[in-house]
């Protein structure tokens, strides 16, 4: 029986290549060692070290295994000399049992100088081992990881799984060797849940959940573990506003000490199969409290959003798009940040500069060989053009080579082509005649619409993003697409002067509609351009329709729902875009009207952003218009403030915010002949017109 249990393990073993063939050539140089396996529960400490023991076994060594349940290890040189450990030269001794560390300590003194010792442990070596001098050339550690997909593959189809299971069930376990075999026992005994969502068991979700953690000591650390499988990095005050407590830091610390939990420089996260495990378990026991978590989370972020610096604000926008990963809509789009740990770590390894000179060549030879050499020539017209933008996205931050500098590593990292590249064009009304904007058929249908429909004022303008690609996908899905959309993201949520509608082509409109529609970008078919003989789809978002922050509250309201399209927009209310002369005639119109009652009721004002932004979206018309008489007092008091603006400032004053009864009563006031009064008025009521424009855009 033993033997015959011994074969299946032999046949069932897959993978670990490196790991078996670095313990053969430690066999084979006859020399003593300790190997110190370690890794989360289940990864397959247990059966790597089985393989070891059949390896030492052919190659005619004893071996010794010292299990949870097998023989006490002696604890000398005066030990029992009946025990088997001292046995011939050359013992393989295997131990395989908690807290294996002071077993192994103790053993070394009574073990043949050639002997291998090895152990499997969840925690790394102890410090003490890594760091004497004693060990070095004695301690090989392996850190075991999950399994690569083609010998997860390999695994499944051993135990039976049909390879069109294999997908889905790879993509939730992710390489886990236990959680494999786990669901490959569901698929030979309860074919019903083989072919859907290999989540749904709750048998397995809850064998895998007893298999990878220990006991839990109370009802809090359990909520602990769930808040931080929701998030992509947990820190500690991350991990109270989601416990909704004062302080976690000891709940913080206990999850320091959990085998499954990795450490990363923001923070710690828990192993990705636990994650898995975690989250699926909770969408089936509670899923209003998974859904209050991400909701805690998504408000953390905007918070940290507002507060935080450039830096931190990119990394933020990754933990927010992290929320959305299980939506049907928006996640397969964000693979590498919805992939976890690992995909996040593909991220960090590209890098977003602003292109160079010497760059231009390789972007253009991307464009053409992904667009055509007509889509090249008309990019390349936007270099050193003052609406354009372009920025490369590299592996690392290789700096640029200068001429005549060394050859070299550093050389060639420079050299190296760009992984992608964007161009941004700022369209702004004053320069839609550009020859340049009128030459680009993208650029031309962006500025057509804007100039109509779009609404476009003075003062504003839209960022077109006139070209994107990544040099091996394209514009499919990727680390270089999901980098772009999180710093265009950053770009016109918290840019110093962010643009008042966004507007953004694809390729493939029909591959990106659901994600778009989610994201509250309307398909735009009036800016569709062609060029070549490919023709883009535009999708557009108006900023000043529905403001940053009132966008990442949508998004958050719309991971948790059933049927996130029915989640609208936040409604504008009365708001809507006043052009430039509507504007300054409404505030004509609410400077004579100050001094009667209900004078501003009518104004066209009321329906303008700067006055949504005092009253608040949801202010009846009374409230609105007591918000502009505000406004206006307010912007007149800037002018007084002004050295240059006093005079016209006086006489605005005189006029309309304490009036004296007539224009000569006023001039009379002033000690100003009448025309002198108002050509002051004039100014006054120019100057005052500009600074709440000003505010409208601001707004």
């Amino acid at each position: 029986m033993a033997d015959r249990l011994a074969e299946a393990r032999a046949r069932g073993f897959v993978g670990r290549r490196e790991e078996v063939e670095a313990f053969r050539e430690l066999l084979a140089s006859g020399h003593g060692t300790v190997i110190h396996v370690h890794g989360s529960a289940g990864i397959g400490k247990s059966t790597l070290l089985h393989q070891f023991a059949r390896i030492a076994e052919q190659a005619g060594r004893p071996v010794v295994h010292l299990g949870a349940d097998g023989a006490q290890p002696p604890a000398g040189p005066g030990a029992d000399p009946g025990d088997p450990l001292h046995a011939a030269p050359g013992t393989l001794v295997v131990i395989d049992r908690p807290d294996p560390v002071p077993v192994a300590e103790r053993l070394l003194s009574a073990l043949p100088d050639d002997a291998v010792l090895v152990l499997a442990d969840r925690e790394p070596p102890p410090l003490s081992w890594r760091t004497d001098p004693a060990w070095h050339g004695l301690l090989h550690t392996v850190h075991l990881r999950p399994l690569a997909p083609e010998d997860s593959a390999e695994l499944l189809s051993r135990r039976g799984v049909p390879e069109a299971e294999h997908v889905p069930i790879i993509g939730f376990t992710h390489g886990h060797p236990l959680a494999l075999a786990l669901m490959a026992d569901v698929h030979g005994h309860n074919t019903a849940h083989s072919h859907g969502d290999p989540a749904q068991p709750p048998r397995v979700v809850s064998a895998l959940v007893a298999a990878l953690l220990d006991a839990v000591p109370g009802p809090l650390h359990r909520a602990a573990l769930e808040a931080y499988s929701q998030v992509l990095v947990t820190t500690e005050p991350l991990l109270a506003v989601l416990l909704d407590v004062p302080d976690a830091g000891a709940l913080f610390e206990w999850l320091c000490t959990l085998s499954i939990t990795e450490y990363g420089g923001r923070g710690i996260h828990p192993h990705d199969l636990a994650r898995s495990v975690l989250d699926a378990e909770l969408g089936w026991r509670h899923p209003a409290r998974r859904t209050t978590l991400r909701r805690r989370a998504g408000t953390y972020y905007q918070q940290l959003f507002l507060d935080g610096d450039r830096p931190r604000q990119r990394t933020v926008l990754a933990d927010f798009a992290y929320l959305h990963r299980d939506s049907p809509m928006v996640g397969p789009l964000l693979a590498p940040v919805a992939s976890g740990a690992a995909g996040h770590a593909r991220l960090d390894a590209l890098a977003i500069a602003p292109a160079q000179e010497a760059d231009l060549p390789a972007l253009l030879a991307l464009a053409e060989r992904h667009e055509g050499g007509e889509s090249a020539r008309l990019l390349g017209r936007w270099w050193d053009h003052p609406a354009a933008t372009w920025a490369t996205i590299r592996t690392g931050t290789p700096a640029p080579a200068r001429p005549g500098a060394d050859s070299g590593p550093a050389a060639e990292a420079a050299a190296e082509p760009p992984a992608g590249f964007y161009v941004l064009l700022a369209l702004r009304p004053d320069a839609y005649a550009d020859p340049v904007t009128t030459a680009d058929p993208a650029a031309a249908a962006a500025v057509a619409w804007l100039g109509g429909e779009g609404e476009l004022r003075a003062g504003e303008y839209a960022l077109l993003l006139r070209a994107w690609l990544d040099r091996d996908a394209y514009q499919g899905v990727s680390a270089v697409q999901t980098l772009l959309t999180l710093q265009l993201t950053h770009h016109y949520l918290a840019g110093e002067n962010r643009p008042a509608l966004t507007l953004l082509p694809f390729a493939d409109p029909g591959f990106w509609a659901d994600g778009l529609a989610y994201t509250d970008f309307a398909r735009l078919p009036e800016a569709d351009f062609t060029i070549g003989d490919r023709t883009h789809g535009v999708f557009v978002h108006d900023w000043r329709r529905t403001p940053p922050l009132a966008w990442l509250s949508l998004l958050g309201e719309r991971e948790s729902a059933t049927d996130p399209l029915a989640v609208a927009p936040p409604s504008p209310g009365r708001r809507r875009i006043l052009d430039a002369e509507s504007f300054a005639s409404g505030v004509h119109d609410a400077l004579r009207s100050l001094g009667r009652v209900g004078g501003l009721r009518a104004n066209p004002l009321l329906a303008s952003r700067m006055v949504a932004a005092r009253a608040g979206e949801t202010a009846s018309q009374d409230e609105r218009a007591a918000a502009l008489a505000e406004v206006l007092r307010e912007a007149a008091g800037e002018l007084q403030a002004a050295p240059h603006d006093r005079r016209a400032h006086r006489a605005l004053h005189h006029t309309h915010f304490q009036p004296v009864g007539t224009q000569q009563g006023a001039a009379d006031l002033l000690n100003l002949p009448l025309s002198t009064y108002r050509r002051h008025l004039a100014a006054g009521v120019r100057r005052l017109t500009e600074e709440l424009w000003r505010r409208e855009l601001d707004a």
